[in-house]
């Protein structure tokens, strides 16, 4: 008994010096979001600033556009989160239950998407969407966006776990393919859904690259094109650690927020919905 305590105490001893290792860094970031410019490069990982300054936000929100980067991310992230959960949830079905030539195929197609790296489409993206005429558009920054193969194989394999003879039942009383889908099966794939929801909203939310090669207006800058141009040195000279670091942070909490709210229901069991 006693050698069991001991070692359950050198495992929670373990895991909260991880945790601290991870965190500190975050702590650092909204401590020195508050601090003075001199402060913060005087001391930049104290947990505690000497003066308590909220000159960082006043200058993001009053001085900079800010309020314009997170208004185009949150225009994009939301149709694109909403547009990826519809299309890949109809992919994953389809390529779960419709039976149709070249199934296959299109399945290690979409394998071979994920093994792709997404820089190497960057050019290609470019020339695409300049061909199209979509180039520094909204259609432009999210059309591309909207399916992603991760999410389609995702929604397969859950579809897949779901039981047959729920949609069996759904026929036999006169549904449809897509009422089956829509009023059958998508209910049952919450969990699934939810976890397409938050990797779909952190992938759009975080994404830099495609938003380089898509944009070059002012006016369709995103968080992350202007925090990195905040990186880099924008708006004046200097470290402006409290300046980045509380673009940073703002930026950190959307994505956090949701994934706090729903990490318990990501990619559970499906409920019973067949009682055998």
């Amino acid at each position: 008994m006693m050698r069991r305590r001991l070692s359950q105490t050198a495992l929670y001893v373990l895991l909260i010096a991880l945790a601290l290792v991870y965190i500190y860094p975050f702590l650092v970031q909204v401590s020195t979001s508050f601090k003075t410019e001199p402060d913060a490069a005087t001391d930049p990982i104290s947990l505690i600033p000497q003066t308590w300054s909220f000159a960082a936000y006043e200058r993001l929100f009053a001085h900079s556009d800010f309020p314009l980067w997170f208004m185009n991310s949150a225009i994009v992230t939301i149709v694109v989160t909403l547009g990826r959960v519809f299309f890949v949830s109809l992919a994953g079905y389809a390529l779960a239950r419709l039976h149709f030539r070249g199934r296959g195929i299109v399945f290690a197609a979409v394998i071979a998407v994920m093994a792709v790296p997404s820089v190497v489409l960057l050019i290609p993206k470019f020339l695409v969407l300049n061909q199209l005429g979509i180039y520094d558009s909204y259609t432009g920054m999210i059309l591309p966006l909207l399916v992603d193969a991760a999410g389609v194989f995702i929604m397969k394999n859950f579809f897949e776990s779901i039981p047959v003879s729920v949609e069996e039942q759904a026929r036999i009383d006169g549904a449809g393919s897509f009422r089956v889908f829509w009023s059958v099966v998508l209910p049952m794939a919450r969990p699934a859904l939810i976890t397409i929801v938050i990797l779909s909203f952190q992938g759009s939310w975080n994404e830099l690259s495609h938003f380089i090669v898509s944009t070059q207006s002012p006016q369709l800058t995103t968080l992350t094109k202007g925090v990195a141009g905040l990186a880099s040195g924008q708006l004046s000279q200097g470290s402006q650690y409290p300046l980045k670091l509380a673009a940073a942070l703002l930026m950190t909490i959307p994505v956090a927020v949701l994934f706090f709210i729903f990490q318990r229901r990501i990619m559970n069991s499906s409920e019973g919905a067949v009682k055998e």
